[in-house]
């Protein structure tokens, strides 16, 4: 289905991407009126639908861009989250599997951008980052428990070892929303992710190559961060940007006051209301050549 404006603005087309083993991903293009300055992936963080996105998505069409959001599989329902049965890996060919479909859509000479948020920024790894022109990481980290801030960190023992193992056990996946515990997951990610979380190596505990995957990416890796991050320190960013030994990382931290708001937080900046930041923020870095 595509909705068109009939004051020219862009485009917002409903899309399916093809995963590399056939399944159907759920996902939503934004077209610019003309051609396109640049193209951008946007790749969700944990337990965070594509439409939440959407505000941005739309504001890149606006400025100029051809975007792509995409849910990863087995999020739309209680009854896909309790039938899904892959994991943060097989979500990591998801990602790819965007990525290439913007790929594929993207006249040639088209600069294009990863962005990454959260777990977005994780899985680059995964994909066909040599085909990007750049990337940008927003709120993205290793989720090493010790890393955490706050109640989060003395929680996430107990969550990981208890409350993720009983409640998959009893709901047939993870009811995040219901426990107000990061979010509805499938227990296939859920499981691997309190791996993952619990090992100061994070994915390196299931992908043994893990360091010389990101040391492959050579392109250009911004970061930004927040100081009122409520679930990643500081010490979270600065371990996922010391795995991108291969390219230059220029990362740049936050504070509210810096965006003349009161809070920010984990997913904050995505909102509408931050679109002043996202112009002094965002397009710099995707219009750099």
């Amino acid at each position: 289905m595509t909705i068109y404006d009939t004051r020219n603005k862009p485009v917002r087309e409903a899309a399916v991407v093809l995963a590399d083993d056939g399944r159907e991903l759920r996902a939503t293009w934004f077209r610019p009126t003309g051609e396109p300055r640049g193209a951008v992936v946007v790749v969700p963080a944990m337990a965070t639908p594509a439409a939440y996105y959407g505000a941005f998505a739309e504001w890149l069409a606006e400025s100029g861009f051809l975007a792509l959001t995409f849910d990863y599989r087995g999020t739309a329902s209680v009854a896909e989250l309790r039938a899904e049965t892959g994991d943060l890996l097989r979500w990591a060919g998801d990602a790819a599997s965007a990525l290439e479909a913007l790929l594929e859509e993207v006249p040639d000479g088209v600069p294009v951008t990863w962005l990454g948020h959260s777990l977005g920024g994780q899985v680059l790894p995964f994909a066909r980052h040599d085909l990007v022109a750049r990337v940008l990481l927003v709120a993205s980290g290793s989720g090493y428990w010790r890393h955490n801030v706050g109640t989060v960190r003395l929680i996430a023992p107990l969550l990981w070892r208890v409350v993720v193992p009983i409640s998959t056990r009893l709901a047939g996946y993870y009811p995040g929303r219901r426990l107000r515990m990061i979010g509805d997951l499938p227990t296939g990610v859920v499981r691997q992710w309190g791996r993952w979380c619990l090992t100061p190596d994070y994915l390196a505990v299931d992908v043994p190559d893990a360091a010389a995957r990101y040391g492959e990416v050579s392109v250009p890796v911004s970061t930004l961060h927040f100081t009122d991050d409520e679930l990643l320190s500081e010490a979270s960013m600065q371990a996922l940007e010391a795995l991108y030994t291969g390219t230059a990382v220029e990362s740049q931290r936050l504070a509210p006051a810096d965006l003349g708001v009161p809070r920010i937080g984990h997913h904050g900046f995505f909102r509408r209301s931050f679109r002043d930041a996202w112009e002094q923020h965002v397009l710099p870095r995707l219009a750099r050549r």
